[in-house]
């Protein structure tokens, strides 16, 4: 076998065992879907269309539109209707919701001067591993700035993390200069804790330079509590809305301690985590030990949303080296009454916030982000934060395609 077929042979095996990020990033990758078609449908000279035009116009497989058209109508965004020729022809439109919404922002393309697409990372191995005699560090995100400079007209800046990985770095967080320009207070300690699928805290003392800055990924987010709702119900619910099922369970003190020795969360910063440590075997090993412990299914995703918060107050304990006055809250997670009220009692002595109590929406916060690393690309002011990723020096990140 040559070379290049070995290489070819190992990463098709690879992607194969690893589809994780993938599915980790599904709600950014189909929120971007959800813009698209309501864009699409709203500013276009067809106002009501299939799906396969739909597919067809954005580049888009079938099976993705389907899960894009589905999330709008659940949302009272889009409905369907028969044609009235075809009956056997199915078109999609927007709502008055949904045409009220779009109108709201405003924004038309040709408004449009710069993009700042992050992507969504489909492979991240930011810490040299070794493949066929070699070790080196990955990253690897879809989403081809081209297309999208040739459809909006604009220049586009993406592929973030590669210049942070080059520069010794784990190429992730790279939300931490937004909040430092946003969040920083002259006065307090402040934290930021988001919580997605894994959670991830930048820590931000009274008065700090952006070289102060630190960040890193605390450990589980919502990814474990989906996990683990959905293997009680079969996949029936695919997440635990409002902390309902766990606020009705009592968090076992045996289980949490087994939960608490994973090896990560003693683990120094930098350090980076994902969907290939708290995955599917992680899942595995909390059911086991719960049979053990003969625990009713309640019990393990309180102990389960517990252990999310226990991690977040172990992160400041033990790495933090001030001790935050706040600690603001955002991602899926602060929408978890349970979750935010666990977080609330591990940290008596910090007030514990939303970016709504700020007056910020915190679903807006990833795309603020982007836009603001595309404008400091353009303008080639470094924009990563050394101190929580690990790069030996400043960089300006992002490619820029004109």
């Amino acid at each position: 076998m040559t070379g290049n077929a070995a290489l070819t042979e190992e990463m098709t095996r690879l992607l194969d065992e690893h589809p994780r990020e993938a599915r980790e990033n599904r709600f950014s990758a189909s929120l971007c879907g959800e813009m698209a078609v309501m864009r699409l449908l709203h500013n276009g000279t067809k106002k009501k269309m299939t799906a396969g035009e739909l597919s067809s116009r954005l580049s888009m497989t079938t099976s993705r539109v389907a899960a894009v058209l589905g999330s709008l109508e659940k949302k009272g965004l889009l409905e369907r209707e028969n044609d009235a020729v075809d009956r056997r022809c199915v078109l999609v439109s927007l709502t008055q919701a949904g045409e009220a919404l779009c109108a709201q922002t405003g924004t038309k393309l040709s408004d449009i001067d710069l993009i700042g697409s992050h992507g969504q990372t489909f492979w991240h191995i930011p810490e040299k591993e070794e493949y066929l005699s070699h070790a080196f560090t990955s990253t690897f995100q879809l989403g081809e700035e081209a297309v999208l400079a040739e459809r909006f007209g604009c220049p586009v800046v993406g592929n973030f993390r590669v210049r942070d990985v080059a520069a010794g770095g784990l190429g992730a967080p790279l939300v931490p200069y937004t909040e430092f320009l946003l969040y920083r207070s002259e006065t307090e300690h402040t934290a930021l804790q988001n919580i997605g699928g894994i959670g991830n805290i930048t820590l931000l003392p009274a008065g700090c330079a952006l070289s102060d800055v630190t960040a890193f990924d605390t450990g589980p987010g919502n990814m474990l509590i989906d996990a683990a709702i959905a293997r009680i119900t079969n996949g029936e619910k695919r997440y635990d809305a409002n902390g309902a099922m766990a606020a009705s369970g009592r968090v076992s003190a045996a289980l949490l301690a087994q939960l608490m020795r994973d090896p990560y969360l003693s683990r120094r910063p930098p350090k980076t985590t994902g969907r290939e440590h708290y995955g599917a075997a992680f899942v595995d090993g909390i059911f086991a030990a719960a049979k053990e412990l003969s625990l009713p299914d309640a019990d393990i995703l309180a102990t389960v949303t517990d252990f999310t918060a226990q991690t977040i107050a172990a992160a400041i304990r033990d790495f933090c080296a001030v001790r935050p006055a706040r600690l603001i809250v955002g991602g899926g997670g602060s929408r978890n009454g349970t979750l935010m009220a666990d977080i609330a009692a591990a940290l008596p002595d910090v007030c514990v916030l939303t970016n709504e109590d700020l007056g910020f929406d915190g679903d807006a916060k990833e795309a603020v982000a982007f836009a603001v690393l595309a404008n400091e690309a353009i303008f080639a002011r470094c924009s990563n934060a050394p101190g929580a990723t690990g790069a030996r020096h400043g960089a300006v990140l992002g490619k820029i395609t004109l």
